[in-house]
């Protein structure tokens, strides 16, 4: 057996025997002549009940923050803001009861959907609040009186439309929305629309109406292409029209836009036209799909498929359509699983009578008027300012600010053994040297000298950087309080007689000082590393909230509280700043019963104190 074999057996019997004892059962006294003081802690801690607790409660948080990002993986491009500041439900695409089975028409909006059941009536469901003043759900009287036949969704107005030919708006009306024009009422409409802060009405003669913003969008329509159209279709700022002689047209007057590079063999033939967030999508005479505009999410990519396209939907970023076959196939962003049809639809089992896609949802009613939704069904805990996920960020942010302070006590570990364990064992000029930096370092204000030297270098360095900067500082002036407590024990145990015993047989220094003192002092010093952690973990969230610490979009607990410091957010987003206290006070609390339960290990006197 050579050396390595020997250290290697050496190393995992003392292991065995610290942690899980002999092999074989021992009688009282046995145990107690064998049990090493690392066992008889570990035996005080794990039946305080207290600190199990902690230990469970921290080691749930741990798994949390390490695995969940395998599940919930951080974009840190993304941000939406049609998704902002949602609250936390799963109740987006929750089509009431009222309307099942009752179903006339259906339209999908930003985080709510709108539907009018077959007597007119019209029910929304998801969150509804446009402001904290402005509410879809809070429907206008003289909308619930008449009897609505069709409903369309916009980014935050809704558009609905009587028996009587009469056009209804309510919602956000401060950008012309409601400035209907006046020959556009009392007609006979086959279509209407609702987009970004405009609106569309389609007459039967092929005349269409357009107003609301047209500061952003292009709204208006050549007189020479009025009473030829047949179909429009809208997206966040611009719109396309399906003519009666089959073709595609830009029917607007910003012939510079890509919306109106319309692709060759669109002149004629085309069954159908859809359009998403910033792309249209157009089927020609042989189903074959043809998308343009701007392409930024994988619009184009479409799916192989057997048959033909009969119909085709566009949601924000993604398409969905039903083939002559009976199946539906959906592709584009898949972000919330929009593009994901259940298995039923994608294999034609179930008949679809029709289909309603949206920014996020996709309906589709059965002929037996059951409605089966796909898509964005809501948020566990809420969105923040920027339409991103408060549990998706939670948990990517739980994994920068833990592994931030584990690398910060490790570093502290390092540098405070060795300078505590040749201060203590050595003494002399070398203690007092190491003393007098460690006093030094100890008088260093730490977080005005963080904020100065993130102001510093924060111009000149990566995020990446940013966060090892901040482990390291955190490391480096943390140290002196471990080096002073691993120094005071080793002068506590070095004249024991088994430092003497090696001593003699001639072992050296080090070796005695790192092989035979350090282990038998390891326990105080887990003990103080683990409250060290926690401290970091504070430290680090304390430099984030400050907003000298790890920026986002790189988000962390403390930058994401830093996020919710205002008096508005904290009034009517209770989220955004509840779930992220929450988790780091249990995660840290956690960690300090931990602490207080391996120290009450250690010493078993200090319960009686």
């Amino acid at each position: 057996m050579d050396k390595k074999e020997k250290r290697r057996c050496r190393i995992s019997t003392w292991f065995r025997r610290m942690f899980f004892g002999p092999g074989k059962e021992l009688s009282f006294l046995e145990e107690e002549q064998v049990q090493s003081p690392l066992r008889s802690m570990a035996k005080r801690f794990f039946t305080n009940k207290i600190a199990m607790t902690g230990l469970i409660v921290f080691i749930s948080c741990l798994l949390l923050v390490m695995i969940g990002p395998i599940f919930l993986p951080l974009d840190l491009s993304y941000s939406d803001a049609t998704q902002q500041n949602v609250p936390p439900t799963r109740k987006l695409a929750s089509v009431p009861e009222e309307l099942k089975d009752n179903l006339n028409v259906l339209s999908v909006g930003t985080t709510y959907g709108i539907g009018c059941s077959k007597d007119g009536k019209v029910h929304t469901w998801g969150y509804t609040k446009i402001t904290d003043k402005i509410d879809l759900a809070e429907i206008p009287e003289e909308v619930q009186e008449a009897n609505i036949v069709n409903v369309a969704a916009g980014y935050d107005h809704v558009l609905a439309l009587s028996d009587q030919g009469k056009l209804y708006v309510w919602g956000n009306t401060r950008l012309s929305q409601a400035d209907i024009p006046q020959k556009a009422q009392r007609k006979e409409f086959v279509q209407i629309g609702a987009s970004t802060q405009y609106s569309v009405a389609l007459t039967k003669d092929g005349y269409l109406y357009l107003w609301g913003n047209g500061n952003t969008a292009d709204i208006k329509v050549k007189k020479d292409y009025q009473n030829h159209i047949v179909k429009f279709a809208l997206s966040d700022y611009a719109y396309v029209c399906l003519m009666d002689d089959g073709s595609v047209k830009y029917t607007g007057y910003n012939a510079t836009t890509s919306y109106a590079q319309i692709p060759e063999g669109l002149e004629s033939g085309v069954t159908d036209i859809a359009a998403s967030s910033t792309t249209f999508a157009a089927v020609d005479g042989n189903g074959k799909v043809a998308i343009w505009g701007n392409v930024t999410n994988g619009e184009n990519d479409v799916p192989e498929f057997e048959g033909e396209i009969r119909e085709i939907y566009g949601g924000r970023y993604h398409y969905t359509a039903l083939l002559d076959t009976g199946k539906i196939i959906s592709w584009g962003n898949n972000h919330f699983g929009q593009a994901k049809v259940p298995d039923n639809l994608a294999e034609g089992k179930d008949c679809v009578q029709d289909i309603y896609v949206g920014y996020y949802q996709n309906y589709a009613v059965k002929e037996d008027g059951k409605i089966d939704t796909w898509g964005l069904k809501g948020y566990i805990m809420g969105t923040d300012n920027l339409g991103r996920d408060v549990l998706t960020r939670l948990v990517n942010g739980g994994s920068v600010t833990m592994t931030v302070g584990a690398v910060s006590v490790i570093i502290m570990l390092v540098i405070g053994i060795i300078a505590g364990g040749l201060s203590g064992y050595f003494g002399g000029r070398l203690d007092v040297v190491l003393m007098r930096i460690a006093e030094v370092i100890s008088g260093i204000p730490f977080l005005p000298f963080a904020l100065i030297l993130s102001s510093v270098v924060s111009s000149s360095v990566s995020l990446t950087q940013r966060m090892y900067l901040i482990m390291v500082v955190l490391g480096v002036l943390s140290w002196p309080p471990l080096a002073r407590l691993v120094r005071a024990q080793i002068l506590a145990v070095r004249e024991q007689e088994y430092v003497m015993a090696a001593k003699a047989m001639g072992v050296r220094e080090t070796t005695i000082v790192f092989k035979h003192i350090l282990p038998n002092i390891l326990s105080v010093v887990l003990v103080n590393i683990t409250l060290d952690f926690a401290t970091c973990m504070l430290t680090e969230s304390s430099l984030s909230y400050l907003g000298f610490g790890i920026i986002p979009p790189t988000p962390t607990w403390g930058n994401m509280l830093t996020g919710a410091n205002n008096s508005v957010v904290i009034q009517q987003y209770w989220w955004r700043w509840v779930f992220p206290a929450l988790i780091f006070g249990i995660c840290t609390i956690a960690i300090n019963l931990m602490g207080d339960g391996l120290r009450d290990a250690v010493d078993p006197k200090s319960e009686e104190r």
